[in-house]
């Protein structure tokens, strides 16, 4: 059967109805009058070996790559020669191009006939506005593809020693921002403040101390195990475990910096007990001719 072929079933109140079937990955959406085509890929939450093998096929065979700040450079690195290589970067309150302006970056460069790779950290699809961008797409008839990527939520608790979920702990897992489109930190608090429930926080660094008094103030107790990972999954990752009462004080003396994942709940009493990543030696790892000196003491 073709991608997107059309097939007559039947539903259980017996009436008839039609039934597409796509085959993941094969075409882009497709629109007539367009050579060019955009593929919206996740690089992963920082740790280049965490990169999909559909996202390296998808960067080696690039005509240009527009990629954010968060995108480890070995990642963009694995381009061709030849790709053209755009930076579109964010950092609080300081952007290298408009949200708007990145869209319509896509359109113009899919127009051109090229194969064009958004690049984007960890998901896409998880506050990475990468929804955003294909409505943009969709809206000027550009045929687009998804490529999803290891998340910064799995990959940075992953590598923090810490499950997101546990049968003796949590039962639940929410993703929130720690900054609104707005600016503010208005989250429902309500919802959050939920026993049972890990609180994973993306962008949170500027807020946390907002956030852990909110949640307080909402129900959770005080001595609610809490904590904030820098840079995860990298060489500079750092681990700061304390409570929601201590947090805050704990994280400003140890200086941190973005990017920042905070994660709340019972979960976090496991990462002392769990914690495996070491980041000096995956600093040593990375060294270049790490691996051919590696290579050359086990021959």
């Amino acid at each position: 059967m073709e991608d997107g072929a059309a097939q007559r079933g039947t539903g259980a109140d017996g009436v008839f109805g039609e039934i597409r079937v796509f085959v993941p990955g094969a075409h882009p959406r497709k629109s007539a009058g367009n050579s060019g085509s955009v593929a919206l890929v996740g690089a992963g939450p920082g740790d280049p070996e965490l990169l999909t093998l559909r996202a390296l096929r998808m960067i080696e065979r690039a005509d240009a790559i527009v990629y954010d700040r968060l995108v480890a450079p070995e990642i963009v690195a694995l381009a061709r020669p030849r790709t053209q290589l755009i930076y579109v970067g964010k950092e609080r309150n300081r952007h290298t191009l408009p949200q708007d302006g990145i869209s319509a970056l896509l359109v113009r460069l899919a127009r051109e006939g090229k194969r064009v790779v958004r690049l984007k950290g960890g998901d896409p699809f998880i506050f990475g506005r990468g929804g955003e961008e294909l409505e943009t797409l969709a809206d000027n008839g550009i045929p687009f593809e998804v490529v999803p990527g290891v998340s910064a939520a799995n990959g940075v608790a992953a590598y923090a020693g810490i499950p997101l979920t546990h049968r003796d702990h949590a039962q639940v897992c929410v993703f929130v921002t720690g900054h609104l489109k707005d600016g503010t930190m208005d989250l429902d608090w309500d919802a959050l403040a939920c026993p049972r429930q890990t609180i994973v926080v993306y962008m949170g660094l500027q807020g946390l101390a907002t956030l852990c008094r909110e949640l307080v103030a909402h129900g959770l107790r005080a001595t609610t195990p809490a904590a904030i990972v820098q840079q995860g999954t990298t060489a500079q990752q750092r681990v700061v475990v304390a409570t929601l009462a201590t947090l805050p004080e704990h994280a400003k003396a140890a200086a941190l910096v973005p990017p920042t994942l905070i994660i709340v709940g019972e979960v976090v009493r496991l990462q002392a007990k769990l914690s495996w990543f070491e980041p000096a030696a995956e600093h040593a790892r990375s060294r270049p001719g790490a691996r051919h000196e590696d290579s050359t003491r086990a021959g």
